[in-house]
């Protein structure tokens, strides 16, 4: 059973920048990806970025990209979202999710963290 624990949102100007941290445990190999969604009320989740354990493979949401990185530290087996440049539009809780593939969707990932919500002002 994998266990993800999310860390580091909280409220920022626009403009400013944050970096949430995402710390796994129980993962196997067979749990190569890890994505970052967010969901913002009313709103579907969407996925703003994911990754290869290995971090051979990236993929940003057309609103996130040049904006946010995501990277992986496979020693501390924790995955990091830097967030920069931040607008309104990008509150919402964020979640980080573990999968057996690399993908947008969220029904493929079989584990979640619990969320952690980002508030940018205006």
């Amino acid at each position: 059973q994998v266990q993800l624990v999310e860390s580091g949102g909280g409220l920022v100007q626009a403009g400013g920048s944050l970096r949430l941290s995402c710390a796994a445990s129980g993962r196997t190999s067979r749990d190569i990806a890890m994505g970052w969604f967010r969901q913002a009320p009313g709103k579907e989740r969407e996925c703003v970025a994911a990754i290869s354990w290995s971090g051979d493979t990236k993929y940003y949401g057309n609103s996130v990209k040049g904006r946010f990185t995501i990277a992986t530290d496979n020693f501390k087996d924790t995955v990091y979202l830097q967030m920069s440049s931040l607008k309104p539009e990008d509150t919402g809780i964020y979640y980080c999710a573990v999968g057996g593939v690399l993908s947008t969707t969220p029904a493929r990932y079989n584990y979640w963290g619990q969320g952690t919500q980002v508030t940018v002002s205006s």
